[in-house]
């Protein structure tokens, strides 16, 4: 079975953090985003997978490859300019066959269970299938509204209150029958969400949703890529972390040193050649990237590092992320969700918050 993973997109909401790379390859737990979602499809049997690019294209495809290194096959679909949702899948429609495929959007973390959806999917004669998921707050999302057996009667985009009869959304995962892009006009923008599905709604076709309660995030801005970090570590949400875990606490990758001195306190991960300074303590939810130095009398608290940054003494990280190759002089104290752009210089006894 294959699928296409819609990965154009500019990360605006991700900003600074994606000026230098696309959203799919940010670190999450030290390693690029869109990693741990080929894995979950692979996981669930696809073998084949397209990934849809627009954006810094050649980064995404020097750490993918053509896909052998987990057994399946990579295609790559270039958008010359952005063509929405639909219009990025149509963009790849000469990799289609007959089958049904997944599509799934690039900046969603989550546990669904694929294959029962495609199940459901089969079982149901369905055109469409639309993964749902249920949230305190569906007004920035699709919010989706359906009838006992599941066929779906509604879509509403980014409803106001008043329109918020159930907190049902989109979750940005679909199984399609490719014959439906057939009505996507090709090259010029086409959105699933405003465009496609109404149609098809309109046309009576059979549009099913498959509720899940099942973790779910979208990873899109720098407060639910944090908060996606800390459902990792609080094992969660099942992906693969690097490093040998220690002490039931840390997960520690090779060549990473530790004074006797540290401390840690609650889930965290340290990756390879990361050299921590005497007296310094690791509490929850922290992640530090690849050679990475931190000094001493230092303490970090859901904060994220990515990689080859140089952290003074005694400096606090609480809540917050530092974009890659940045120097954090002595006694800096960044927190409450402040974001440093990569190759940043934070001088000494400063403190920054969002």
């Amino acid at each position: 079975m294959k699928a296409i993973i819609i990965a154009g997109g500019l990360g605006t909401r991700l900003r600074p953090l994606t000026y230098n790379i696309p959203k799919p390859i940010v670190w999450v737990v030290n390693r690029p985003f869109i990693v741990h979602q080929i894995e979950k499809l692979v996981d669930h049997g696809i073998s084949e997978i397209i990934v849809n690019l627009h954006y810094l294209s050649h980064e995404i495809k020097k750490i993918l490859g053509d896909g052998r290194k987990w057994g399946i096959k990579i295609r790559y679909s270039i958008e010359k300019t952005p063509l929405g949702t639909a219009g990025a899948v149509k963009n790849a429609e000469e990799f289609f066959d007959d089958e049904p495929m997944v599509v799934l959007n690039g900046d969603i973390l989550t546990d669904f269970d694929l294959s029962r959806a495609i199940e459901f999917h089969r079982h149901r004669n369905a055109t469409v299938t639309i993964a749902l998921t249920e949230v305190d707050d569906p007004t920035p999302f699709g919010l989706i509204l359906t009838d006992r057996q599941g066929r779906i009667t509604d879509f509403i985009e980014k409803p106001s209150w008043q329109q918020v009869t159930a907190k049902t959304i989109n979750a940005g995962i679909y199984i399609i029958d490719p014959k439906i892009f057939k009505i996507v006009p090709k090259g010029r923008p086409f959105s699933f969400e405003r465009e496609l599905y109404p149609i098809l709604l309109a046309q009576e076709a059979p549009i099913y949703g498959y509720k899940s309660s099942a973790y779910w995030i979208d990873i899109g801005n720098s407060r639910q890529y944090r908060e996606a970090h800390q459902a990792i570590l609080l094992e969660e949400v099942s992906v693969k972390i690097l490093g040998s875990k220690v002490k039931g606490k840390c997960w520690i990758g090779k060549g990473t040193r530790t004074d006797k001195t540290v401390k840690f306190v609650g889930q965290s991960v340290l990756g390879d050649k990361v050299k921590l300074g005497k007296h310094t303590e690791i509490h929850e939810g922290v992640a530090v990237g690849n050679n990475v130095t931190i000094g001493t009398h230092c303490m970090l608290e859901r904060a994220i590092v990515w990689p080859d940054c140089k952290i003074g003494n005694s400096v606090k990280l609480v809540d917050c992320v530092i974009g890659s190759n940045c120097q954090i002089e002595d006694e800096v104290v960044i927190r409450n969700g402040a974001v440093i752009a990569d190759n940043s210089v934070i001088r000494k006894g400063s403190q920054l918050a969002a």
